[in-house]
């Protein structure tokens, strides 16, 4: 494994859960499959690019047929991006060939459990793919229970008055808040006023002296 290749492994069990918590063939895999020698732009790192990079050619004048170096950039934009397994959306920068190559697959991850490893070619995508596969293999160990129409309904009423009590925690958080400041505003004018009268008394008090 090249030096890249291992800091690109450590980075990825790193962030997805660290060495002990992820199964010994997951891992296995994704040092197997990481990319060995292959050079990547920093940008694409930090996105999916789906193998699109910076291409280099000449630029050719019309009149003379003169020659210049140029390059060609990928066609990046910032998206978000729905993942049911994370039950989010995840806000990635993806080239529109990449974004193509995920509507075909059905999904950000579909695209990103179908894709190799060593075709996904950026650490953001590697990790994310291996924090799907986590996911998934800790789903298969669940055990699944169903319950019947009536028990559902009663579990969505009992969720329905949670969220019912933390919108009115909120609600009367909101008017406590309100409220107090109020009283402080109304204390600080009360103190401003009784200066104010404070200071035409001792102004009253200097002239009768006078």
């Amino acid at each position: 494994m090249s030096f890249r290749a291992r800091e690109m492994y450590k980075k990825v069990v790193r962030r997805v859960g660290g060495e002990g918590k992820l199964p010994a063939e997951l891992m296995e895999s994704v040092k197997n499959m990481l990319p060995n020698s292959k050079v990547v732009m920093g940008r694409a790192k930090r996105g999916i690019f789906a193998g699109r990079h910076i291409q280099f050619g000449n630029k050719v004048s019309e009149d003379g047929g003169n020659k210049s170096r140029r390059n060609w950039k990928p066609n990046v934009q910032e998206k978000r991006l729905f993942s049911y397994i994370h039950d989010r959306h995840i806000r990635v920068k993806v080239t529109t060939h990449a974004l193509r190559c995920i509507d075909k697959a059905g999904g950000i991850d579909e695209y990103l459990l179908k894709t190799p490893y060593n075709k996904m070619d950026t650490e953001m995508g590697i990790v994310w793919k291996a924090k799907i596969e986590k996911m998934y293999s800790q789903l298969a160990d669940m055990e699944v229970g169903f319950f019947p129409p009536e028990e559902e309904a009663k579990i969505e009423q009992g969720f329905e008055e949670v969220r019912g009590a933390k919108r009115e925690f909120r609600r009367e958080a909101r008017r406590a808040l309100a409220k107090q400041s109020q009283l402080e505003a109304k204390r600080a004018d009360d103190d401003q006023t009784a200066e104010v009268a404070g200071t035409n008394e001792d102004a009253s008090v200097a002239a009768v002296k006078s």
